[in-house]
């Protein structure tokens, strides 16, 4: 149960993260956001970043094996590289309408074994 718990509060934890790294460039498009000077943007980024961290702390000290977690440090790096990866590429196909290329199918490819590898013994 704490890897589901730690997976989806990793899961959560990116949703913010995302939204607070590129969630501007797509405000940009707003008439009133278009007026705030860096400084603004970046406190309105912080503000969404801060529900990150309270999610990715909790889910990192859950997971983490040396708390009782079922997941050594390099596994839960892997885990939130591929989650972070997997929102990114939802919500620049969402929000952007970019295009899935080849080259992105097998990066993820690539991402899927980067997780088998880590989780080998």
């Amino acid at each position: 149960m704490k890897a589901l718990t730690t997976i989806f509060l990793l899961l959560c934890s990116n949703v913010f993260m995302t939204l607070a790294w590129y969630g501007h460039l797509k405000m940009a498009e707003l008439k009133w956001f278009q007026h705030l000077p860096l400084i603004g943007v970046i406190l309105i980024s912080w503000g969404i970043a801060f529900f990150e961290y309270c999610l990715q702390v909790p889910a990192n000290r859950m997971g983490f094996l040396g708390n009782g977690g079922p997941f050594n440090l390099m596994q839960l790096k892997i885990i939130q590289e591929v989650i972070t990866l997997t929102v990114f590429v939802i919500f620049s196909v969402i929000a952007f309408k970019m295009q899935i290329r080849w080259n992105h199918i097998l990066a993820a490819l690539f991402m899927i074994l980067a997780v088998y590898f880590v989780f080998r013994q």
